[in-house]
């Protein structure tokens, strides 16, 4: 990571592992002038994007809750850490803390529904769209275009 301009938005960019990490890679060209942050929670990532400035986290969901304590302290602490500008993320547990901690600090908030949850948005994106700053689905139909938006598809 080169130092970062004074000027240059901070963007906290945060995804599980596999297709959420998928789509969220698809987005990083978008961020290619900001001091970018990743959070995944894949530990083959790290190795893999050596070149990226990125932090890896607990992997929790509904499933596992006793895991989501420890995963929501790492987000907190992140976000209090990194104070990004902007935090974006394609799902799903991290992402929601990321979302919620964010909105915290003031930070602009921005969720992408996965692309997997064509019936309806996932359990993640459902409670991440009340904090977020905009929400947004890839599938039309699930757009309400009040608190969640369709603006295209990632795949």
């Amino acid at each position: 990571m080169t130092k970062a301009n004074i000027n240059t938005k901070k963007v906290l960019a945060v995804a599980s592992g596999g297709g959420h990490w998928v789509q969220l890679s698809l987005l990083s060209e978008s961020f290619k002038h900001c001091d970018i942050h990743y959070v995944t929670t894949d530990l083959n990532l790290s190795a893999i994007e050596s070149q990226t400035d990125l932090s890896v986290v607990i992997d929790a969901d509904l499933s596992q809750k006793v895991r989501l304590i420890p995963l929501s302290i790492q987000m907190a602490a992140l976000i209090i850490r990194k104070r990004p500008d902007y935090i974006i993320s394609t799902g799903a547990a991290p992402g929601f803390f990321a979302v919620l901690f964010g909105q915290l600090i003031g930070a602009k908030t921005i969720w992408v529904d996965s692309m997997a949850n064509h019936s309806k948005l996932s359990v993640s994106g459902k409670y991440a769209s009340k904090f977020c700053d905009l929400c947004l689905t890839q599938w039309p139909h699930l757009a309400d275009n009040k608190r969640v938006k369709y603006s295209g598809s990632l795949l």
